[in-house]
């Protein structure tokens, strides 16, 4: 109870000063603005991607796709105005501010002085009208050494599904795997969407930012990007002459788990320019407040390298990257009989226990995910810009079982009792025209899709060649405060299945074909004030494991069955935001409301199932009509001098719309509180900061009702939970122009037994316990 006084505590003393103090923050006097077009000295045509900044005040921005740059919250005076990018001459222009100033800008193509200027400039492709969020800066750094799934929880809106304490999975406005797309640098990342144990294969520490496109968004991505997507973006290749890197380890107490990754990059001048990337992971058993949780290490090696060159009107990357991993699975979860899992269900303990060990035994993952990614652009002297991606991935992934065959000959080879070998190559043809009267810009985009998969061992899901082709056109107009924009795209996709019955081969085709819209609008209230609307459909077809699973999935710990008479699901989207953003306050609310026809999801069955390899949960793959409505609240404020506050809140309501009831496995509400202090400089050290924070995680009270022959779920769902944690960090100097920036965290501080309702390995144990993390950055 005392718990729970201190979360609400916190809560409204953050709220209740943010209120007292808003009227303080109207009062100040620094809100002026300075906005303007950067244009092509000779074409008059806009230049995006440029950097605009004020000189004095080292504050600025970069222009949007058409040309357009604004910066705010400037207080009046005399400032010098600098304009820069890769190709033309830098310019600088005095700028006397009263209120408000508007400065086009003319910058000439200056080809001989390449070398020393770097565009650092990245954009979206999302539309302006749908919510996003971006992990990027110093909010990255405090993640790193954790899965994307893991760094993505501070966002709002996002949670995450577990399978035990190494496989995570982010979760946007409660859905997950297939209904959320990650690209990675640009390209559909394949083989992480089939089921809820395929955590994604990516290394974050590629990324120097990480976005969220919250809400539907088919038309640009394709189909699948029901729930949302994130995009994994590496910072633009560098041209300079010189080279640079960053070097990071992190340590954490809980699993003793270690982390290196090391970066480096530079140019050769006349455009062209190089990165090279690794990482290595290393980690053993997890322990929850009262054991630890016997095979739960992981090992991972990863690297990446691109290279690229560009010019004022073509540039062209390659990249390459390699995810390898072997994940433990928590042999807790594999139980012999019926009697014994009936056993664990109730009594809430493992039978398995263990101490500490770096070891990694059967069961486990080990998987490779290759992607080589080729890019090209080029912008023609009429205006616009096209460009061509061309990507192939290749995902190798092994299961095994906890027992070895009892052929000694097959014992001895170790192979896996079930193997998936998925390659996937995919195009995409983009042509952005120029600006229309500086106020109609849009694109046209084709995209192919050719994948095929080798399944070995078991026959948990036959093998499969998919080819999909998609064509999209989005259109977007500036009028004054509004920005208005409509898309429309058409996907076709054809599935060929091969697969045994009987002993005959059988050979069934599926075609899916379906249309995605979406018209949405932005409006700025006022220059710290803008609304969002976004509506839109979006569908996605069933894939190859939700139509012919058969068998015991041993990475879930599941048994899973599929239906071949699934039909493609077809979601209605709305959504409505707004933010606000001055200079001691930034806040962002946001209401979704979605509904999905022929929603498909893994229903619990009655009864477990026993195999000859165990006893196992038993679900069945079936199809419902779905609502998804909830909202995102999140603030974040200066309180007094040096002391900033945040609050986030996320409420969520999923329902049956057939059987007008609950669904199982949607996130519970959650509400998220913190405090910081930035103590500025001390002695040496510089950017010290402290904090404290809170998550409160409510009981999911809404599932389906009934029965315990007929319920829900295996278990009732887990109590609510409240989790505090510390954070706090500096910088220390270690040259004129170079520090090592240190950063501590501890999660689950006072060590609380918790179950997680998303975890799929609750039936079996506690989440982990209390875990401190070091982390250490050095750029050089």
């Amino acid at each position: 109870m005392k718990a729970n006084y201190a979360i609400y505590s916190i809560g409204i003393l953050t709220l209740g000063l943010v209120c007292i103090l808003l009227p303080t923050f109207a009062q100040d006097h620094c809100d002026c603005f300075i906005k303007g077009v950067v244009l092509d000295r000779e074409s008059r045509q806009p230049i995006p991607g440029a950097a605009v900044f004020i000189k004095e005040l080292q504050k600025g921005t970069v222009t949007d796709n058409t040309g357009h740059y604004r910066i705010d919250q400037l207080c009046q005076g005399q400032y010098t105005l600098v304009s820069r990018i890769v190709g033309y001459r830098e310019i600088a222009q005095p700028v006397i501010l009263v209120h408000t100033s508007e400065q086009n800008v003319l910058l000439t193509e200056d080809d001989i002085h390449l070398q020393d200027v770097t565009v650092t400039a990245q954009r979206s492709a999302a539309l302006s009208s749908q919510t996003v969020s971006q992990l990027e800066g110093k909010s990255l750094d405090q993640t790193r050494g954790q899965s994307l799934g893991d760094a993505l929880r501070t966002v709002s809106g996002v949670t995450t599904l577990q399978t035990g304490s190494s496989i995570v999975k982010p979760v946007i406005h409660g859905m997950h795997s297939n209904r959320v797309l990650i690209l990675n640098n640009g390209i559909r990342q394949e083989g992480q969407q089939w089921g809820s144990e395929h955590a994604p294969e990516i290394d974050p520490f590629v990324a120097n930012r990480i976005t969220v496109i919250k809400g539907a968004a088919g038309v640009r991505y394709g189909s699948d990007a029901i729930g949302g997507v994130i995009l994994v973006e590496p910072a633009p290749l560098p041209t300079a002459k010189t080279v640079h890197g960053e070097l990071n380890l992190v340590g954490f107490t809980n699993g003793r788990q270690g982390v290196a990754s090391l970066q480096t990059e530079g140019g050769f001048g006349k455009g062209f320019g190089w990165r090279l990337q690794g990482t290595l992971k290393r980690g053993g058993n997890v322990r929850t407040p009262n054991y630890f949780l016997d095979n739960t290490g992981s090992a991972e090696q990863n690297f990446s390298a691109s290279m690229g060159y560009r010019t004022t009107r073509f540039r062209s990357e390659l990249y390459y990257s390699r995810f390898s991993t072997k994940i433990g699975i928590f042999s807790g979860s594999h139980i012999g009989s019926l009697t014994d899992l009936q056993a664990v269900l109730e009594n809430g303990e493992p039978f398995i226990k263990s101490g500490f060990s770096y070891a990694i035994q059967r069961p486990y993952q080990q998987l490779t995910h290759d992607l080589l990614k080729w890019r090209t652009a080029w912008k023609p002297a009429s205006g616009g810009e096209l460009s061509l991606t061309l990507a192939r991935q290749f995902d190798d992934r092994m299961e095994y079982d906890l027992h070895r065959p009892k052929n000694d000959s097959l014992a001895a080879l170790n192979r896996p009792e079930l193997r998936f070998r998925l390659t996937t190559y995919t195009d995409d043809l983009v042509f952005e025209h120029k600006p229309i009267a500086n106020k109609l810009t849009g694109s046209l985009g084709i995209s192919g899709l050719y994948q095929f998969n080798l399944m070995n061992g078991r026959p948990l899901i036959p093998n499969f060649r998919t080819y999909n082709a998609g064509l999209f056109w989005i259109e977007k107009l500036k009028v004054n405060r509004w920005e208005y924009e409509a898309g429309l795209r058409y996907d076709y996709r054809s599935m060929q299945v091969f697969r045994y019955a009987n002993k005959m081969l059988e050979k069934p085709l599926f075609i899916f074909r379906n249309f995605s819209g979406t018209v949405g609008a932005t409006y700025s209230i006022s220059d710290k004030w803008l609304s969002r609307f976004n509506a839109g459909t979006s569908w996605r077809a069933p894939n190859v494991s939700e139509l012919f699973s058969d068998g015991v999935h041993h990475g879930a710990a599941a048994y899973e069955l599929g239906d071949r008479t699934l039909q493609p699901e077809m979601a209605y989207n709305l959504n409505l935001s707004t933010d606000y953003t001055g200079k001691k306050m930034q806040a962002e609310f946001g209401f979704f409301y979605n509904t999905i026809r022929n929603y498909i999801y893994l229903k619990p069955q009655a009864e477990p199932v026993l195999t000859i390899r165990g006893a196992f949960p038993s679900f069945k793959y079936t199809q419902t009509d779905a609502l998804y409505a909830g909202l995102d609240a999140s603030i974040q404020a200066v309180l007094v001098p040096k002391l900033s506050g945040t609050s986030k809140l996320s409420l969520l309501y999923v329902q049956d719309l057939i059987l007008d009831q609950p669904i199982v496995m949607t996130p519970p509400n959650r509400w998220e509180n913190g405090l910081r202090y930035d103590f500025g400089r001390s002695g040496r050290l510089r950017d010290v900061f402290a904090g404290v924070g809170n998550l409160w995680v409510a009981r999911q009270n809404r599932v389906p009702s009934g029965p315990q022959s007929a319920h829900s779920d295996f278990l009732p769902p887990p109590p609510a939970y409240s989790l505090w944690n510390l954070t706090a960090g500096f910088a220390l100097p270690v040259s004129a122009s170079q520090q090592v920036d240190i950063g501590f965290t501890v999660t689950n501080l006072f060590n609380t037994v918790y179950r997680d309702y998303l975890n799929r390995f609750r039936y079996y144990a506690d989440d982990p316990g209390r875990n401190l993390s070091v982390r250490l950055k050095w750029k050089f």
